[in-house]
């Protein structure tokens, strides 16, 4: 469909196009919409922005190379960098808002002390175990973190100036937001801090002195701190403590008396200014901010344990004292308190960053949440989905079950609402009596999240809950820990997932009794139950009351409840038993349908690519002609544009306001297309190691949808970057005269104009 079409014609039964070639103008058309896209000029412009760091260093490919040789492959470990480049390239564009601008920068410092938590973390372990095994580009553990310590240095250095030299200054001069040095304060302002540091930071200061009686301290993970260097007078002796920075309450003061709106110093400056009311006697040398990073890559045996739930809570008190993988330095540190930092943290020179100012850019958070409208991106508000609007329901058919027996309904979040469709389904079940049983699978939820709540209120009423809970869920072990005892507290049956598995499936079964029999209700997600990010991750969910399916996730539940390995499945496709096996075949059954003279076809938008069998499948429909666009927000193991390997695979690159993060897999299958949406990316611990489901998409309404979904993500020129050969990213531009295509403001469009058909459908008619 054209961006300027209307969107009510992606809705009717008839066959739509399969996705055009990126490089197709919005108004190309072709004789038969079915083949592959025929040259046209071009909707990019051949000169883009200047292009980004680049932090993977691929290999020149030897001539007759096999699919397997490391030159035919990114390293994951700096592709995950080169992404985080892509975040940060967000914070320095022009058109993005302000303060939005301000929010991906503090995302790619908190992307970074991720990759540091669990990539560096997960590295330094293997080099410590003597691991030499390589990765499939073909460098050892070691080799990986020499050429992470260079690009990880840049890219540090690149947030901190985008910081100090970019956007502070476009803050104070265009939104009146003034992030102020404390030199900068005058004698006043100074007096009131330093009334403000006595009354409210001196007392839950707690200086911890290091001497032979007071050994160094611990120092929790990601936590600010001060190295206080001092002297006594007397004795003329230096020491040394460590002074942890309460930021509980807030990293940025208030300046008093000031004229801006919002002006504001680090609370470790108003501490180092007030240093010295802590240490009396002591002559104050220096006052120097730091911060530590943990491994939280802690090792595991699924295998020798008998209790999931205790082995999660063991691993997170392991993490909290897990060795130190880098420290971050304020510039002016002394080198010998830099050098007793890293001697007692054990740690390397090439571990140590130094920030030219602010030490933790993720702080920068509370700066974009400033109610400043006029510098953010348009408020958004999710619709209710057409086909659950309550215009237009009678008495008798209020509610979600019976809009379900009419047909399938596609949410796809954050432009349609999860309130109004999937937590409406889970609302509608807890009440009803007809309902008798809600089995779902979490792997991400929130405090006091409503999806938790309705669980705990179908289990009240007598109704059969079991959930899945998957504690392992990497950073949200502690809350999915909480959640599941509460439930286990409201007699809901609570499991904790398969040994040797991650379960990262998202889906709900709900048993009604209809007509004297059960009758199911299911939603297939490709997204968590987690009413926070569904306004921020746009991700998709089929609800249908369709039997096959309804009859494969009563089997898959009872796979994960019971002992039912062999479980038999017509329509859902399962991971690890054969979703990889499937997703070869329709890989293959387009090589054979190129090699036949139709056309081979391939669509597919995913997270992140890595598993290097499915990559070989591509390179082999690649060299026979099939035509594949692979559309990845993530890193992506596969080089695209090898002549003799990749040279029909272009790979692009989407982020905007809205984290990507759905999964489509769209095969041509001689003119009939199969459309598959689930859980899964085709990575290899998607496939091979966690439990993931995913579903075809049956109707022909809901699979044009997502037909144009995917057209819209390969024709935008807005936020889409192309990935070369060498591993560069290239932001699209619109080429001169041609408009500029945002994929996501178009999905915005869409929702917007299917809620007002739903609402006033007599005006389709006129």
């Amino acid at each position: 469909m054209r961006a300027e079409e209307s969107p009510f014609s992606a809705h009717g039964t008839a066959p739509r196009p399969l996705p055009l070639h990126p490089a197709d103008p919005p108004s190309a058309a072709s004789d038969s919409p079915l083949q592959a896209p025929a040259p046209a000029e071009p909707l990019v412009a051949e000169v883009a922005t200047p292009p980004l760091p680049r932090a993977v260093r691929p290999q020149d490919v030897p001539p007759g190379a096999p699919l397997d040789h490391p030159s035919l492959y990114f390293n994951r470990e700096l592709g995950l960098l080169d992404f985080n480049w892509r975040v940060l390239a967000q914070a320095r564009d022009p058109r993005v808002p302000l303060l939005e601008r301000v929010r991906f920068l503090a995302i790619s410092a908190s992307n970074l002390d991720e990759f540091f938590q669990k990539r560096v973390g997960g590295l330094k372990r293997q080099v410590a175990a003597g691991v030499q095994t390589p990765s499939l580009d073909g460098r050892g553990p070691g080799e990986q973190l020499a050429l992470i310590a260079d690009a990880a240095a840049e890219m540090y250095a690149a947030i901190t100036h985008a910081w100090e030299h970019e956007l502070c200054p476009l803050l104070r001069d265009q939104a009146d937001v003034v992030v102020a040095d404390w030199t900068e304060l005058d004698g006043d302002q100074q007096k009131e801090l330093n009334r403000y540091f006595r009354a409210n930071v001196y007392p839950v200061l707690t200086p911890l002195a290091v001497d032979p009686g007071h050994p160094f301290p611990f120092i929790s993970n990601l936590s600010l701190s001060l190295a206080v260097l001092m002297r006594h007078s007397a004795r003329n002796t230096l020491h040394f403590a460590r002074l942890k920075v309460p930021t509980a309450q807030g990293r940025w003061i208030p300046v008093p008396r000031s004229p801006h709106p919002h002006h504001v110093v680090p609370l470790e400056q108003v501490i180092q200014a007030n240093v010295a009311e802590l240490f009396p006697g002591m002559e104050i040398v220096s006052a120097s901010a730091f911060r530590v990073t943990r491994n939280a890559d802690v090792d595991r045996d699924d295998d020798e344990t008998d209790d999931l739930l205790e082995m999660i809570s063991e691993e997170l008190r392991e993490r909290r004292f897990a060795p130190v993988v880098r420290l971050e330095v304020e510039r002016g540190m002394p080198p010998e308190v830099r050098d007793l930092l890293v001697r007692e943290l054990e740690l390397e020179t090439a571990d140590v960053y130094e920030a030219a100012n602010l030490v933790d850019h993720a702080e920068c958070m509370a700066i974009a949440e400033l109610d400043l409208p006029a510098f953010k991106y348009e408020p958004w508000e999710p619709v209710v989905p057409e086909a659950l609007s309550h215009e237009g329901e009678t008495e008798d058919e209020r509610n979600i079950f019976s809009i379900l027996r009419r047909g399938d309904v596609l949410v796809q979040h954050p432009y349609e609402s999860f309130t109004g469709s999937v937590q409406r389904l889970l609302d509608e079940a807890a009440a009803d009596p007809s309902v008798l049983a809600i089995k779902m699978t979490l792997y991400r939820t929130g405090g006091q999240s409503p999806v938790v709540q309705a669980l705990l209120r179908a289990a009240e009423r007598g109704k059969q809950v079991a959930v899945l809970v998957e504690l392992s869920a990497r950073f949200d072990e502690a809350n999915n820990i909480a959640g599941a005892e509460q439930m286990e507290d409201a007699g809901v049956h609570v499991t904790y997932g398969l040994v040797g598995l991650k379960t990262h499936s998202k889906v709900t079964l709900i048993v009604r009794m209809e007509d004297g029999r059960p009758r199911t209700y299911c939603h297939i997600g490709t997204g968590n139950y987690h009413a926070r990010t569904t306004r921020l991750y746009t991700d998709l969910g089929l609800l249908t009351s369709n039997p096959e399916i309804g009859a494969d996730l009563v089997n898959f539940f009872h796979f994960l409840t019971g002992y039912a390995p062999d479980q038999h499945y017509d329509r859902l496709i399962v991971a690890p038993r054969d979703m990889r096996r499937v997703m070869e075949e329709r890989i293959r059954r387009e090589v054979q349908a190129q090699r036949e003279g139709r056309t081979g076809r391939i669509v597919a938008k995913m997270n992140a690519l890595d598993d290097a069998e499915i990559i070989q499948e591509l390179y082999r429909a690649s060299q026979e002609g099939v035509q594949v666009d692979l559309i990845v927000r993530g890193h992506s193991r596969l080089r695209p544009g090898l002549p003799g390997y990749s040279d029909n695979i272009r790979v692009i690159s989407i982020l905007g306001r809205f984290l990507e993060h759905d999964r489509i897999y769209l095969f041509h299958n001689g003119g009939d297309p199969e459309i598959y949406m689930g859980s899964a990316d085709w990575r290899g611990r998607n496939l091979s190691e966690r439990v993931e489901t995913m579903v075809p998409v049956l109707d022909p309404a809901l699979r044009a949808r997502l037909v144009d979904v995917l057209d819209y993500a390969l024709r935008d020129n807005r936020l889409a970057w192309e990935l070369n050969a060498d591993g560069q990213y290239v932001q699209r531009r619109p080429a001169p005269g041609a408009d500029e295509v945002n994929y996501q403001e178009l999905l915005m469009r869409d929702a917007v104009a299917r809620a007002r058909a739903a609402a006033r459908p007599w005006e389709l008619t006129v």
